[in-house]
């Protein structure tokens, strides 16, 4: 492809996996952000405090912005994102733990022999 052909769009896949120590930490860092938040109207803003006190992945999802990640990355404007967090169970010695499992691309890439 020219570089008059090539996307200037680049998809950036992020996946983290966090172990909270102090769950507590993590949503009072959520609800002081919420707190600051003036855009956030007062009807959504009783929602957001009760799903972060409910729910520390809630909280960190809040927390994790990834506007914050890429905002001094120069030549770069966030066109979109979307993210979430959940619960799981972590054991990154079991043979069943594949942090690619769901990400079916890299072994298609690997067989046209691009990876």
């Amino acid at each position: 492809m020219s570089a008059e052909e090539t996307s200037h769009f680049v998809r950036l896949r992020v996946d983290l996996v966090l172990e909270v120590q102090d769950e507590d930490a993590v949503t009072k860092a959520a609800l002081r952000r919420l707190a600051r938040d003036a855009e956030l109207p007062e009807s959504e803003r009783a929602q957001a405090e009760g799903a972060v006190t409910d729910d520390t992945a809630e909280a960190l999802a809040y927390l994790v912005d990834p506007f914050d990640l890429v905002s001094e990355v120069p030549g770069v404007d966030l066109q979109q994102a979307s993210w979430s967090s959940e619960r799981i169970d972590y054991d990154p010695d079991s043979p069943d733990w594949d942090p690619d499992e769901d990400d079916g691309q890299e072994d298609d890439e690997e067989e046209d022999g691009i990876g």
